[in-house]
C-alpha cells in the first residue's frame, strides 16, 4: 500500500507538465525514475526509498492519464501488476471504492535519458522554504516573461550573493530581483535560464521544505530536494539566447 498523495508527489516531480513517457524502475522496494524534458534542457531523477512493489520496469507512456486515474482515488492505494510473458501490461490501482486499470507500454517506446557530465560548482545555495515560495511569487508576478538572469554579485555589506532577476535586466521594463546568500566562489557570473521551467521545478517540490541549488560558470544549474524518503534532482542548462 502507498498513499495517494505520495504517488502524486512523485509524479509531479518528474512530469513537470511535459514529461509524459518514463520508466518506473522498482528494485528492493525502491522506485527510481530518470527523465528528460522533450526540449532536452532538463535531465533529472526522482527516487522513493519506500515503494512496496515487486522488482520490475514499468513503461509509463501517458503520465497525464495515469495522474488523472489516481486523482479520483483516496487514501492508501493497492498497486498490482499484470504481465504477458516478460512484459508488464497493466498497473492495477485500487482503494476502498475504485478499481482502476492503467495500460502499460512497451519499454522500447520510452526514449533513453541522456547523461550529464558533472561540473565544477562555483555557487552552492541552501534554498529555504521561504526562498522557494518567494521565487515562485516573483516569477508569478511576471507571467508572460520567461527570462531569468542568475547573477553573482556583492551586496551592500560587501558579501557575495546570488540575484535572481526576472524580466529585463536593463531599461525601463518590468523587473523583479530576489537575493540569496550562500557559498559563492566566483562573482560577475551572468547566466540566463528559462524562468517558466525553473518555477515549475520549484512548484513541484514545494512540499520538500526547501532544497539546494548549485551553479557552474559554464551554464549548468543543479537543484536537489530531499525529504522523508523522497529525493529529486534536476540538471538545467542555460538558455541559448536571451533578451537581457
Amino acid at each position: 500500500m502507498i498513499n495517494k498523495l505520495t504517488i502524486q508527489s512523485i509524479i509531479n516531480k518528474y512530469y513537470l507538465g511535459t514529461n509524459e513517457s518514463v520508466k518506473w524502475v522498482i528494485k528492493d522496494n525502491a522506485l527510481n525514475i530518470d527523465f528528460m524534458t522533450p526540449t532536452k534542457d532538463v535531465i533529472g531523477s526522482v527516487i522513493c526509498d519506500d515503494f512496496k512493489l515487486e522488482d520490475c520496469k514499468l513503461a509509463i507512456y501517458d503520465t497525464k492519464k495515469l495522474n488523472s486515474l489516481i486523482s479520483i482515488c483516496n487514501g492508501d492505494l493497492l498497486l498490482e501488476l499484470e504481465k504477458n510473458g516478460s512484459i508488464y501490461t497493466k498497473l492495477k490501482i485500487s482503494d476502498l471504492n475504485f478499481n482502476l486499470n492503467y495500460a502499460l507500454s512497451d519499454p522500447l517506446l520510452i526514449n533513453k535519458v541522456g547523461e550529464v557530465n558533472e561540473a565544477e560548482w562555483v555557487v552552492e545555495l541552501d534554498l529555504t522554504q521561504e526562498d522557494v515560495d518567494n521565487i515562485i511569487k516573483a516569477k508569478s508576478a511576471l507571467v508572460q516573461i520567461d527570462n531569468m538572469l542568475v547573477t553573482t554579485t556583492t551586496n551592500l555589506d560587501n558579501e557575495n550573493v546570488v540575484e535572481f532577476v526576472f524580466g529585463d535586466e536593463s531599461g525601463h521594463n518590468n523587473k523583479i530581483t530576489y537575493q540569496v546568500s550562500g557559498d559563492i566562489k566566483e562573482t560577475n557570473i551572468k547566466l540566463p535560464f528559462n524562468s517558466d521551467t525553473f518555477k515549475t521545478i520549484l512548484q513541484a517540490n514545494k512540499d520538500m521544505g526547501g532544497g539546494k541549488l548549485l551553479l557552474s560558470s559554464m551554464g549548468l544549474m543543479r537543484l536537489d530536494f530531499n525529504l522523508e524518503g523522497i529525493s529529486s534532482n534536476y540538471f538545467m542548462v542555460r538558455k541559448a539566447e536571451t533578451e537581457f
